[in-house]
């Protein structure tokens, strides 16, 4: 079998008033999975829990990312995160606080068996 990128997730969660980065990376990829039903899984005639999900998420500080917390947002398979340099992070002039913008992205690979004429093979 091959693991095969199947689906490409993005997202996009803030905390508006604080600098929680972890807060703001799981709001981010609760968006990108939250708005999708894949099917893919059942269609190949593989269980959902089968699916590695590579999650990578962009933050200013991405250090400060509880990535048990985000990866705990997966609702089926086993998943990795990865944190890099992004997002946004706003200062509020009027108030010693700032909104905090971070973009996840989650790419789903399943193993799919040989003859099902699906995609190429992924590291």
């Amino acid at each position: 079998m091959a693991w095969t990128r199947m689906v490409l997730e993005i997202g996009m969660g803030t905390d508006i008033r604080g600098t929680d980065h972890t807060k703001a990376a799981v709001r981010a990829l609760r968006d990108a999975l939250w708005h999708n039903s894949l099917g893919i899984a059942d269609i190949v005639g593989l269980a959902t829990d089968s699916m590695r999900v590579e999650v990578t998420i962009g933050v200013p500080k991405p250090d400060q990312v509880d990535k048990a917390q985000v990866l705990a947002v997966l609702p089926h398979g086993t998943g990795t995160v990865t944190c890099v340099e992004g997002g946004l992070e706003i200062k509020n002039p009027a108030r010693a606080d700032a909104t905090l913008v971070a973009h996840a992205a989650a790419v789903v690979y399943l193993d799919i068996p040989p003859g099902l004429g699906i995609g190429g093979a992924a590291s």
